[in-house]
């Protein structure tokens, strides 16, 4: 490897945070009485000190800039942090770095507390050793000063940033710069400021810091619940967070999930056939799921992705098997045959108090076949679902349901996490 430290840019580097900042700049501006800014302008402030681009941009005097970056961060704060998503490839780039033994550490002109706030929130504070940014009273302070904080005294390093500040303060500091083209800074900026090389793509960075890219590690992660405890919506905010956050994720869901298993799918859920026979939907929802992971989750597990599935095995197993009388292991037998071993490496279960799921049940338009049996086949299927935790701790989770959508979105991420931490998934 060709250095012993890399001290990476925040935004524009790690991560996209465009949106954010922009909309951050334009709240102040409004605030303020100022006069509005094209997103060409706004797109100025990506990268330099806010005091500066608002002097610069806006024409503000000294005490209006300081003005002007308290209502950004008032904001920002709130709402700016989180609109924001991880460069593709951000996170095996980092892993392969780590497992080279390599220091990491962050130098950013983003105060230093939202900086490690955002890290943590996309699982990257994991991988860095020092994370570096301006305190709150720090209006001024240099790339170069933030660049030495970061470093405490190495000099093996290569920064890496988008922004000729970036790239000016690494030489001021001693060290190497690498560009990285593919955030914000144009390619004009960077080459005046004469880094040593220049990074198209984050993939680019492997060759020039003399690393070879680690290969990605699949994960098998799946939601289950009775009807009635969001569970759909908590998949598709997961999905969202880890799509952000850097991770390459299939999204996918049972009954269905390719063309054939959608085409069951809609034999079983159809209100049309409410006759069907216990045992027969047992085996069609066995059949869809042994099509869904030949066409689906076995060749994106291959492919080294995240599959995120909802619903899976659990479900027939609560609903066929408790819910219809058909015997927990005898439907357990029928689709273990069917996944031939293919099992989750994690499985949330989001519980909430059977009465409150039942509301929601009442409460919700467009019930399909299941939904609309009584209450004592889903008390049946609860029943199940909350035995099933004991039985299989080494992979299924209980995740209490109850608060606001995003309330139960914060814990299910944190036990995500955790478990893709502990497996090394990049």
């Amino acid at each position: 490897m060709k250095y012993g430290a890399v001290v990476f840019d925040l935004d524009g580097t790690l991560t996209d945070s465009q949106e954010g900042i922009t909309r951050s700049v334009a709240y102040a501006l409004e605030k303020m009485g100022k006069t509005a800014l094209s997103q060409d302008v706004l797109r100025k402030f990506l990268g330099p000190p806010l005091t500066q681009s608002f002097a610069k941009h806006a024409g503000m005097t000294s005490e209006e800039t300081i003005q002007a970056t308290h209502l950004y961060r008032e904001r920002y704060a709130i709402t700016g942090w989180r609109e924001n998503r991880v460069y593709p490839g951000v996170r095996r780039l980092l892993q392969a770095l780590r497992e080279k033994g390599c220091y990491l550490a962050v130098a950013t002109g983003k105060l230093k507390k939202a900086s490690q706030d955002i890290l943590a929130y996309f699982d990257l504070a994991r991988y860095f050793d020092r994370i570096e940014g301006p305190e709150l009273d720090e209006y001024e302070i240099t790339k170069k000063e933030l660049i030495a904080r970061a470093l405490q005294g190495r000099t093996d390093a290569v920064m890496i940033g988008d922004r000729d500040s970036d790239l000016l303060g690494a030489q001021a500091y001693g060290i190497d710069a690498i560009a990285a083209l593919y955030g914000y800074g144009s390619f004009e900026e960077l080459s005046q400021a004469c880094p040593k090389a220049l990074a198209s793509s984050v993939s680019d960075l492997y060759a020039l810091l003399g690393i070879a890219p680690v290969a990605p590690r699949p994960f098998f992660l799946s939601l289950e619940g009775n009807d009635g405890v969001g569970k759909t919506t908590q998949t598709r905010m997961l999905h969202e967070r880890l799509t952000d956050s850097g991770y390459s994720v299939c999204l996918t869901r049972e009954p269905g999930g390719s063309p054939i298993a959608e085409k069951i799918r809609h034999i079983l859920l159809s209100t049309e056939n409410m006759d069907m026979a216990p045992r027969a939907e047992a085996l069609l929802y066995a059949a869809a799921r042994a099509q869904h992971v030949q066409d689906i989750i076995e060749p994106a597990l291959n492919a080294g992705q995240i599959v995120l599935c909802d619903r899976y095995v659990d479900s027939s197993i609560a609903y066929q098997g408790a819910g219809r009388n058909l015997g927990e292991d005898q439907v357990g037998s029928v689709n273990a045959f069917a996944i031939s071993g293919v099992m989750p490496d994690l499985t949330i279960l989001l519980t909430m108090d059977p009465l409150a799921a039942l509301e929601r049940r009442v409460q919700a338009t467009g019930s399909d076949r299941i939904e609309l049996m009584d209450n004592a086949f889903h008390q049946r299927v609860e029943q199940s679902f909350l035995r099933m935790p004991d039985n299989h701790k080494d992979r299924m989770v209980a995740v209490d349901a109850t608060g606001t959508p995003e309330q139960v979105a914060e814990r299910v991420f944190q036990v995500v996490q955790e478990r893709l931490t502990a497996a090394h998934i990049a």
